[in-house]
């Protein structure tokens, strides 16, 4: 048996330097909202194999448009992202890269800013509403409101820690959040719950053989006992991830990006972040019904 609650303090440091850098940078430089949350124009060209992201930019500023990002998205495609454009603009566009022949648009989609802030709204109220269902389910499910609380907590860390990360990359790389980042959000608070919920079913089973053993050791023991099961687990979704942010387009890899750090949050946070709230929580009630007060 491993005594993971002998370092509690450790697994605090860790967790508040990381939320710390990351909410710092949401403070000072926010993220950068794609056309999904801000409006504008999303144009995917497909160009010759000479015509680099920068040759695009160049051309697009010449002719007078607001380019907020040339991201390529295969071999011989690039997706602009600019300001709301007419088709005329990014005809001109399509035409000063290249002979007309040469370029083509593949797709163009406009998003105006009364849609993208409702967008905005809508993936707001669905995350307040999972993290609501959540504590609610959880809590009934181990009949103990600490549960869900604990869990809760584990789950906006981790949110933060995603959240915190991209403001970091939108910053120093550019990377805009969009409606894929929402997705990836959500799933990351998913991964995170079921998680955590693997590690109290094994504490509230012991809790269950045997009341007379030490909180602190029914902890310990039901972490030796899953971290293994949980480090395998994520190992083989790691595994999977990285191999789509090395082999997978670049349409999507900010999203696997996400996705990533969403799972390797959610594997520290349940064991390191959720258990010990509730063993500090139950070991708080304990002082205080020995002490009266």
């Amino acid at each position: 048996m491993i005594k993971f609650t002998k370092y509690i303090w450790l697994y605090f440091l860790i967790s508040s330097f990381v939320l710390s850098a990351g909410i710092y940078s949401l403070v000072r430089f926010g993220l950068r909202p794609s056309i999904d949350f801000a409006g504008g124009t999303l144009v995917e060209l497909r160009v010759p194999s000479s015509v680099s992201a920068d040759d695009i930019s160049t051309k697009a500023r010449s002719i007078g448009m607001e380019v907020s990002s040339v991201q390529r998205s295969g071999k011989a495609t690039f997706l602009v992202r600019s300001k709301s454009e007419t088709d005329a603009t990014i005809t001109t566009l399509a035409q000063s890269i290249a002979s007309e022949s040469a370029v083509i648009v593949l797709r163009k989609e406009t998003v105006g800013p009364i849609l993208g802030k409702e967008l905005l709204q809508k993936a707001s109220v669905a995350a307040a509403i999972a993290i609501t269902v959540i504590l609610l389910y959880v809590a009934y499910a181990f009949k103990n409101i600490k549960y869900g609380v604990s869990a809760i907590i584990a789950l906006v860390h981790d949110v933060m820690v995603v959240i915190g990360m991209f403001s970091l990359f939108g910053h120093f790389y550019g990377v805009e959040v969009d409606t894929l980042f929402v997705t990836a959000v959500l799933t990351a608070m998913s991964f995170s719950v079921h998680d955590t919920i693997v590690v109290f079913d094994r504490i509230r089973e012991y809790l269950r053989r045997d009341r007379s053993r030490p909180f602190e050791e029914l902890v310990n023991v039901a972490l030796t006992e899953t971290m293994n099961r949980s480090i395998t687990n994520s190992f083989t979704i790691i595994f999977m991830l990285v191999a789509l942010i090395l082999m997978g387009g670049d349409s999507i890899r900010w999203f696997i990006v996400a996705l990533l750090i969403g799972t390797v949050s959610g594997t520290y946070s349940s064991p390191f972040i959720a258990v010990p709230i509730l063993f500090l929580w139950h070991k708080w009630e304990k002082e205080k019904a020995h002490t009266g007060v």
